[in-house]
């Protein structure tokens, strides 16, 4: 599958115009082509720059795009099993539980067993001597061989049959991948993990009888606990975010897996660098943690991994910190902790929100960026109340002590910090 010059020219001449506005302008058979390949380059710019500096290559439709990894939790993928990332959960998973086997001898024979659009595939296979693209489209796997040929993948192999067929068919692989589907024929989202194709549950037995090591990617909206109980043999789970936008989980899957998987929350950013935090479910049940009689000087606020991973003692414990409330994930110090994995707020004022101290706040306050935690009225309602306008350099946090007294927090957001 290749563009014509004509057609490479007509897209990048429109590439940053709004399609729908495109579409009304132009009438050619070949539309519904140069559309989609505008909207892929589009959304290419930011979530694949490697994919986008190449401008011969070709986009699927939409929701393949949609459902693709970004470049950085892809890159990510990549120091997982190749020993390079300090978030390992669990060394078996690179070398099968044999610590005297080398993670390049290990690193042989890979497949991908829900190929798609196949940026994930593209990072990862230049670290195996042998990587199978599996994908049951044969439009994506059409797209797949000229976008591989132009990223210069040369130790792959095109398989168009589905994950299941595959899997059967196989000899023994050293890592397998997949990212099940999570839409239904009628292009609706699905959450349960049975619910997806291919169903995890019933290739389990195939997975793990042809591979040690296997990584397997789902929607954030997905419950993590009730996931690990009902897949099992769970080593981690990487709760992946880019920017403090929780994007992905990574449930790698081991048959040397204990009955308590190690949780690691990421925080990946585009400007360079990443936040991690692990834990246990286990050490955050036994996690033993003092509440603040009110704010301190500094206020903290985890990142959407930790939230998501519920982290809510565990990072609490690990930064000596105190917490507000138990149910409020807010956390506060006198002296500053300068790496905590979040937001790090400078204190200004607190007070109770009546009538008499939200009539003084607002003198000299007229704009704010709010956020609620555990407080009985929703930002849109104090906004309606006091008539703030949203942003600023002021932070406000509406929230509740550990004594059950509501308060509001008026901050400013440390700049040093995410």
């Amino acid at each position: 599958m290749q563009l014509t010059p004509e057609q490479k020219q007509f897209i990048l001449a429109h590439e940053r115009e709004d399609i729908r506005e495109t579409a009304l302008r132009f009438v050619r058979d070949d539309m519904p082509l140069l559309l989609a390949q505008i909207a892929g380059r589009q959304m290419a710019e930011k979530k694949i720059p490697s994919w986008y500096a190449e401008t011969d290559i070709v986009y699927p439709a939409h929701l393949s795009l949609e459902q693709s990894s970004s470049e950085l939790t892809a890159r990510y993928k990549v120091s997982l099993i190749t020993g390079e990332s300090e978030a390992f959960a669990d060394s078996s998973f690179i070398t099968s539980g044999t610590s005297q086997v080398s993670v390049e001898n290990k690193n042989n024979r890979f497949a991908d067993l829900t190929g798609g659009m196949g940026v994930d595939f593209s990072f990862l296979s230049p670290h195996f001597r042998e990587a199978a693209y599996v994908e049951q489209n044969k439009d994506l796997c059409r797209i797949a061989v000229h976008n591989f040929r132009l990223l210069g993948l040369k130790n792959m192999t095109i398989h168009c049959v589905d994950a299941e067929t595959f899997l059967k068919e196989t000899t023994p692989l050293d890592f397998i991948y997949l990212d099940p589907s999570r839409r239904d024929n009628a292009g609706r989202k699905l959450f349960r993990i049975e619910d997806c194709s291919p169903d995890l549950l019933k290739i389990k037995p195939w997975l793990l009888e042809k591979s040690g090591r296997v990584m397997v990617k789902y929607s954030p909206m997905l419950d993590i606990s009730l996931a690990v109980k009902t897949i099992g043999c769970v080593s981690a789970v990487h709760i992946v975010s880019v920017d403090n936008e929780c994007k992905e989980l990574l449930f790698l899957l081991s048959k040397t897996a204990g009955n308590e998987p190690l949780f690691v929350a990421v925080n990946l950013r585009r400007s360079g660098g990443k936040e991690i935090f692990s834990f246990t479910p286990e050490q955050e049940q036994k996690a033993s943690i003092p509440f603040a009689s009110g704010p301190g000087h500094y206020l903290y606020e985890s990142n959407a991994s930790i939230l998501k991973a519920g982290a809510f003692k565990s990072v609490a414990q690990v930064y000596n910190l105190q917490k507000l409330h138990i149910n409020s994930h807010l956390y506060t110090s006198d002296e500053l902790v300068a790496d905590f994995p979040g937001r790090v707020f400078e204190v200004e004022t607190s007070f109770a929100p009546n009538k008499k101290n939200i009539k003084t706040f607002l003198q000299d306050t007229k704009k704010a960026n709010i956020a609620v935690r555990n407080f009985p009225m929703t930002v849109a309602e104090i906004r309606h109340k006091t008539g703030l306008v949203d942003g600023g350099d002021t932070y406000l946090f509406a929230t509740t002590l550990a004594d059950e007294r509501k308060v509001w927090i008026v901050c400013t957001k440390l700049q040093a910090f995410y």
